[in-house]
Formats: structure tokens, sequence, C-alpha cells
């Protein structure tokens, strides 16, 4: 059957929940009622902190088939998750189902646990290196599921993912398991995603490596929802979270993409005073805010708030008054967590805030512009940020779709051209965020706007950008580049990739390679 993306999807998947495909944006309402964690009592005199990870393990109750989770604030400086794998795997613990809010780099030390059956699923927003290629070539029992931020919350929330044990790297956490992550050696600001795993979870244990007297102030995660606290020698480096995707570009190229992104913003019919932005993970998108903030001295005009992953950059236009509020559900890099230690207007907010499509009004829904990177766009404004040009599971949904549903203006920047490969095609190879929620893509060599978007087009007809329509755009790359290798696929499904109400917006293949 096709899914309102156009994508022919499974009626039946094996080893997944039943297939609701993709109907639209918001064609999927929610229905029931919030799901929650066992009652608990802990009474006085009760001890939580505990000798060793084992001992943690042993009292979290963890048992074969269960489903654990991690989250990924440390990003490719965490030690934590890679340690507590290998610890479960010593206790001879198997069959369990891996939840982290994402996978980096670090984690392909992960495979050899895959293998041997310690761990037998996947349900993430993210996927990367060895292990992003080792589950996209290797059949599991179950395929990988991916999630946005938003849908992973979604399907906590709801009950659809069920976590029983999540292991928490706590940069600081006191003795009766207060934890924030603004101090400590391992420090990595905000704890979006962590908080949700939290008060999700059946069982919380804490894993930390600065342990202090009880109690903790800030509390980012209160004692009432933490059962057990182990000290360790290292949770991880901090230099590591600015790492990978996240990175300042000195390129000419991504530089002149953000400043033709920039004046996209400044065009398009949302900047006025007080507006309200998101700038993704990616070089250019970070870029942006370098000549977004020239034109916001200009013209005068500030940003209510902005919201998402934070970096650096933005830290400094909050100081310098050109952003009201940031709302940070992750701290990209050393600067944003000295920042939101110290900066009251720089604040700590949880996930579900963030970008949960369904609850009451999550902040995505308050976005004039985001801008957000990708692998590949097509010739449906379709983007993919998840597989490369193999087919092969490299990268992470993140808040992308999420943003992009929420914005009012949702502006894509990429190269035309990466290596010999063209970035604008007649498909992408995996659907990560629908056309539908797209609104300008930004090259090095032109910018198209969503024939759905007339008064865009009519914004930015007189700004001196090169505008051209999609398919000249996909036609300019072809001629640069030549033409996508075409690559066939077995009919082995690997992976799935939902929308972020739960329905399938596309499926991975493992490619015949």
């Amino acid at each position: 059957m096709k899914n309102a993306a156009g994508r022919e999807i499974p009626v039946s998947i094996q080893g997944y929940k039943e297939v609701k495909p993709y109907a639209g944006p918001f064609a999927t309402q929610p229905d029931g009622r919030m799901a929650g964690p066992k009652l608990k009592a802990v009474f006085p005199g009760t001890e939580k902190v505990l000798k060793s990870i084992e001992e943690a393990i042993d009292a979290s109750g963890l048992r074969d088939g269960m489903t654990i989770s991690f989250h990924h604030g440390l990003r490719n400086g965490d030690y934590v998750m890679n340690m507590v794998i290998s610890a479960i795997a010593r206790r001879g613990i198997k069959n369990l189902t891996l939840a982290p809010s994402s996978f980096l780099d670090t984690n392909d030390e992960l495979i050899p646990y895959f293998e041997q059956g310690v761990l037998i699923a996947a349900e993430t927003s993210g996927l990367r290196n060895k292990l992003g290629r080792f589950l996209t070539l290797n059949q599991l029992s179950k395929p990988t599921v991916i999630r946005s931020h938003g849908g992973r919350v979604r399907a906590i929330e709801c009950g659809e993912l069920k976590i029983d044990v999540t292991f928490i790297a706590a940069p600081t956490c006191d003795t009766y398991g207060n934890i924030n992550g603004v101090d400590g050696p391992a420090a990595c600001g905000s704890m979006g995603y962590a908080m949700v795993d939290a008060r999700m979870a059946d069982t919380v244990v804490a894993i930390t490596d600065n342990l202090v007297d009880h109690p903790v102030f800030p509390v980012s995660i209160p004692q009432y929802q933490v059962d057990y606290i182990v000290k360790v020698d290292s949770i991880g480096n901090p230099a590591g979270i600015s790492s990978g995707a996240l990175r300042v570009t000195t390129n000419p190229r991504d530089l002149h993409i953000a400043k033709m992104a920039a004046k996209v913003i400044e065009r398009a019919g949302y900047f006025k005073p007080e507006f309200a932005m998101q700038l993704g993970a990616g070089a250019a998108s970070v870029a942006t805010g370098k000549y977004l903030r020239e034109t916001m001295l200009r013209e005068k005009i500030r940003a209510r708030l902005a919201i998402g992953g934070i970096p650096g950059p933005f830290c400094d236009l909050l100081d310098e008054g050109l952003i009201g509020t940031l709302f940070d559900v992750q701290s990209f890099d050393l600067r944003a967590i000295e920042s939101i230690r110290s900066n009251p207007k720089h604040r700590e907010y949880e996930c579900s805030f963030y970008a949960n499509p369904w609850n009451k009004g999550a902040m995505v829904n308050q976005l004039d512009y985001v801008v957000l990177g990708a692998t590949e766009v097509d010739t449906n404004f379709n983007v993919n940020v998840m597989t490369d040009s193999s087919g092969i599971m490299m990268g992470a949904l993140g808040g992308h779709p999420d943003a992009s549903a929420g914005a009012k203006c949702t502006i894509i920047v990429a190269p035309l051209l990466r290596g010999r490969l063209p970035m604008v095609t007649d498909a992408v190879q995996t659907i990560s965020t629908p056309g539908e929620t797209v609104d300008v893509i930004v090259t090095d060599r032109g910018i198209a706007v969503n024939p759905n978007r007339a008064d865009l087009l009519e914004n930015l007809k007189n700004s001196g950008l090169p505008i051209m329509s999609i398919e000249a755009l996909k036609e300019k790359a072809y001629a640069l580049g030549g033409k996508p290798e075409k690559i066939e696929y077995s009919d082995d499904i690997m992976g799935v990739v939902e929308y972020r109400d739960g329905t399938v917006l596309d499926v991975i293949r493992r490619p015949i390679l």
C-alpha cells in the first residue's frame, strides 16, 4: 500500500507492530490515556547508593527480553552506554531491546553484543558509523525503529515504547538521587532527553562520577524519580559533545549557503520583532546564525525565543539581547553548557515540552523559522537525513520532522553536490521529513521554493537570491555531478522510519552491495 508521501509500505512487517501508513503531518490524533511507570515507595533509611553497576543491574530486576534506555547528552564523549551493556553481558542477560535517545560513533563497540544476542533490537533517533552499517546489513529479530525526538517521547508517553530500566549518565548526582547536568567534570548542560526516560521508566539508575551530599541544586531530575545510584570513575568526556555533525565551519561553501539562508529568513515574511527560530546542528545551519545576527542588528529586530539543541553562537545572541530566551533540550557545546549554568534566560526543558506532537502544545509549534540540514532532497521536497547514497543508516532524525511540521517556514540547507554525488534528486533514498512540511531548499548553486508556498515565492521574488524550480535545481545537480548510482535492494526490511505520530513514513531495506 502507498502512504501519503507516495512510498510503498508493506501491509505487515515481521517483528513490528501494526503498520499504519503516514497520512499527513496532522492527520493522526491521539486516543486513550498517558502511560506511566510502576508505583513504588522508598521508606526512610533506604540506601540508594550501590557499590557497582552490576549491583544496580541486579537491584533493577533487569531480565531477558526487557527494554533499556540511555540518553546521548554527552554525545561522542559518553562512556555510560558501552560500560553498562558490557556489565549486562557479564550478567548473562540476553534478548534486550536497546532504546537510547540516539546512537553515536562511540557505540560501534556494541556490535558484538548484537551478534551475541545480548541485544536483539534497537529503537532510536539516529544511527551512525559501523553500527549503522551493521544494523542495515544484518537481520535482527525485529527491524530497527527510527523515531524523531518528538516521536520517541510520544511513543514513550502513550505506552508504545515501554522502558523497563533506564541508565542515566548523571554529571552530578546527590546521595538521594537529585541530578543536574551543569556541574561536575563531565557536565553536559541540558538533561532534556534523560528527563523523559527518568519520568517514564519503571526503574531509574543514575551513573555518576560526581556524587555529592544531599541536596544538590539546581535539580534537573528529582530524587523521587531515581531508584539507584552508582559512582564510577568517569561517565564521559565533555569534549566529545561538539564533535561529529556539530561543528563550526570555515568552509566557504557552507558560509555561502548560510548567508543565503539568512537572506531567506530576512525576506520570507516572518522576520519581525519577537519572531521565534531554531537552527539545526549542521555546519551551514549553525553558521546561518552569524549572518542573521548582522541583519538583526541592522534592522533592530530581536527574537523572543530560540529552541532545540542550542549551539554557542545562540548564547552570544542571548547575551547581546538579540534573543529573549533560549529553551535548551540539548546543549551542543561547552559554550552552551557554561551559558545554561549561569544565565537564567537560558532555560533547560525536557523533550516532550520541545517536540512531542501528542501534548497540549509543543514548543516547535511556536516556530516562525527553522533551518535544518539534509543528506539529500528530492523534487517533491522530501528530505533524507537518515541514509547515505547506498541506503546505509548513517544519520539521525533528531528533531528534523518535528520542527519542520511546527514551523511557519522550514529552510533546508545542503550543498548541491557532495563529491560528485547530486544532493537534489528525483527521489531520496529514505524519506525522513515529508516534502509537504518543507518550504525552501537552499544550496550553494541555487534556491527552490515549494510551489505550495506562493506567498514565500512572492516575498522572495525581488530579493536578488538565485531562485529556480526544484526541477531546474535537480538538472543542475545532474549536469555537474551525474545521476545517482542505482542501488538494488533485497526484500528484507532492516529499519522502519516512523513519522512523529507513529505512522510509517518509510522503510529501510537491505542494500545489495
